[in-house]
């Protein structure tokens, strides 16, 4: 049972601090892939360069989640989140003013790691301060603030890029933190979870072992896929996963309970989350180049064609919540990835150095539809496939497995895209990103099969005691 000290901060100002927080960290995931081009043509670096910087936020984000959550149950959630607040903000300011790509994909990391200790307390804030009658109402908002992150990250990457620079997708984040730090220390009320010993040798194991995999990755195309380096990674890296999965089902206090994949339910959905993130970012991260680039819209244009696929949504996740309610959230998230996957094709087919907006509009749309059917039916299967006291970790496992699948699907293709193409033409990008597109297609086909192994919900009784265990709140992030 957490324990409450010192004073309790109103629920709205809880609610205020923790959805800006969440909305900082959910946008620097999306916000710097319509700025791409800006940042090679400024700092230079290769394809791999632009990978990193990338993938360096998600994957620090990704393997230090969990671990996050864990320091501020220890030492204090509160104390934790404005630590990891400033180490956000600051690494933010330290990528505006990286004088090279190589000091802007550390400040990148160095961002993740941040993130990585604040975005799973906001949650856990926000639930010790607003009464538990009220609290459905603070999540939905919550949620949809984070939503809106996604939606208008490449919109605010390309209109600041292009209206004032670049580095302002960074500076944007030192004014909010600035703010938030002294606001979270007087209004948030300090509390601490059980104290459990903090789960070291499993977070170095994950780590190196994801780390290894995407480093092979990223620089297979560069140094060859037999260099001694690559070859190291991509040996070593599965490796180091396999331990963390043997260190894990003997653990006393595992960062992550082997058993849960146990449940049918828990490792369908976590298996279609990886897939589905890992075939969405590789994805967009190629088709923001491609529209600037190769059909030579402005960032701006870029991040307002982009909206149909990141924007929808806001749109229809209402409409997947009531689906989900009615019928499962089986269905409607094994929909929602096939319609992904169709709409991915989709662009794959069409794409062409001469391409119309008229022409990929039908495939942003359908992405679009199958990206917000997938989300809030999501995390309800996530809650509900655990019981409740192992929601909080059930919850922070799913966000760090979606987030290594966007890390390794920037990787991937990425991969794909410089082994059939490269920047030297309109003709060589096109080249190699159909290929990539046709990856990341049946990448999310493949998540759509994982969802259908989940089991389908039993139909409700008409009447006896109410079940044992309810799903938690959607959209959670960690503990």
């Amino acid at each position: 049972m957490a324990q409450q000290t010192e004073r309790r901060g109103s629920a709205a100002w809880a609610l205020v601090i923790t959805s800006v927080a969440g909305f900082m960290a959910a946008l620097d995931n999306l916000v710097v892939t319509t700025a791409l081009p800006s940042i090679r043509e400024d700092l230079g670096g290769a394809l791999h360069d632009l990978e990193w910087t990338v993938s360096a936020y998600t994957l620090t984000f990704a393997v230090l989640l969990m671990f996050g959550a864990a320091l501020g149950d220890r030492f204090g959630r509160r104390r934790l989140f404005v630590a990891g607040l400033a180490v956000f903000t600051v690494a933010s300011a330290a990528a505006a003013m990286a004088p090279g790509i190589d000091s802007l994909i550390a400040a990148r990391a160095v961002q993740g790691a941040g993130a990585a200790v604040m975005m799973p307390l906001t949650l856990t804030l926000l639930t010790a301060a607003v009464p538990e009658a009220r609290r459905g109402t603070a999540y939905g908002i919550w949620g949809a603030v984070n939503g809106l992150a996604v939606a208008c990250g490449p919109l605010v990457g390309g209109s600041l890029t292009e209206h004032i620079s670049w580095q302002w997708i960074f500076w944007l984040n030192v004014p909010l933190g600035v703010l938030l730090i002294p606001l979270a220390r007087l209004r948030l009320a300090e509390s601490h979870g059980t104290g459990a010993p903090l789960d070291l040798p499993g977070t170095l194991l994950a780590s190196g072992g994801l780390f290894g995999i995407v480093y092979g990755l990223v620089r297979g195309p560069v140094d060859g896929w037999t260099g001694t380096v690559v070859l190291t990674g991509l040996f070593a890296g599965p490796a180091l996963l396999v331990g963390f999965v043997l260190y894990s089902t003997r653990a006393r206090n595992p960062m992550l309970p082997m058993r849960l994949f146990r449940s049918r339910a828990f490792a369908g959905i976590n298996a279609a989350s990886l897939l589905m993130f890992l075939g969405m970012f590789g994805s967009i991260f190629l088709l923001s180049q491609y529209m600037q680039g190769v059909l030579g819209y402005s960032p701006t244009e870029a991040g307002l064609r982009m909206l149909p696929w990141t924007g929808m949504p806001m749109l229809v996740a209402p409409v997947a919540g009531i689906l989900s309610d009615r019928v499962g959230g089986r269905p409607v998230v094994a929909a929602g990835l096939f319609l992904q996957a169709l709409g991915l094709a989709h662009l794959a087919v069409v794409a062409t150095a001469g391409a119309s907006y008229a022409v990929q509009l039908p495939g942003l749309v359908v992405s679009g539809v199958g990206m917000a059917l997938f989300f809030a039916p999501a995390s309800n299967l996530v809650m509900s496939s655990v019981r409740p006291k192992e929601q909080g970790v059930a919850s922070g496992a799913n966000n760090a497995l979606r987030e290594v699948g966007g890390a390794l699907g920037v990787a991937v293709m990425a991969s794909i895209f410089s082994a059939q193409g490269g920047y030297e033409s309109a003709r060589s990008f096109v080249d190699g990103m159909r290929p990539a597109l046709i990856t990341g297609s049946a990448a999310v086909a493949l998540a759509g099969v994982a969802a259908l192994l989940i089991p389908a919900r039993r139909p409700a009784r008409p009447s006896g005691p109410p079940a044992a265990r309810t799903a938690g709140p959607v959209l959670e992030n960690a503990s």
